[in-house]
């Protein structure tokens, strides 16, 4: 799968009790969807991913089974794996809404001065924060998109 065709929506981040499961965090808008989607990773075999449990219902990260893994050293070995989903079965958008993924690599303009390109979306609790490939970091609030230029104007 291309890059631009993969979209990251989860981490294993940690082993959760003894017998295999994993915790993982979610990055979709809400954390049940890893149930629903089909996902990939470099480090997992193509359906050995399945959803069990929501930690809890204000958490974004749920509980999963990983097919081979029985125990928790092995669980241990799949921290920090990423999981993907592929870029086309993610469902159509209204006019007017975008994927943060497609906003990676956008030029980020305030009154008619480029500040740099998007490197990453990071999100803390306040809303979401642009990171630039500067190292800057801006508020996406109040921001306008335009897709077919690839701008973003603060």
């Amino acid at each position: 799968m291309e890059n631009k065709e993969k979209i990251l929506v989860g981490k294993i981040v940690a082993p959760q009790g003894i017998r295999g499961e994993v915790r993982v965090q979610t990055y979709t808008q809400e954390p049940m969807d890893l149930k629903n989607l089909k996902l990939y990773s470099d480090k997992l075999a193509e359906g050995s991913f399945h959803f069990a449990r929501q930690l809890n219902p204000k958490s974004t990260v749920i509980i999963a089974k990983i097919d081979g893994v029985n125990d928790r050293n092995a669980a241990e070995l799949l921290r920090n794996v990423e999981l993907f989903i592929n870029r086309a079965d993610l469902p159509d958008l209204k006019e007017g809404e975008y994927y943060q993924a497609d906003l990676i690599g956008m030029q980020v303009v305030r009154d008619g001065i480029v500040l740099g390109v998007v490197d990453n979306i990071q999100n803390y609790g306040g809303g979401d924060i642009l990171e630039l490939d500067t190292g800057e970091l801006f508020s996406f609030n109040g921001a306008k998109v335009d897709l077919e230029n690839n701008v973003i104007s603060l």
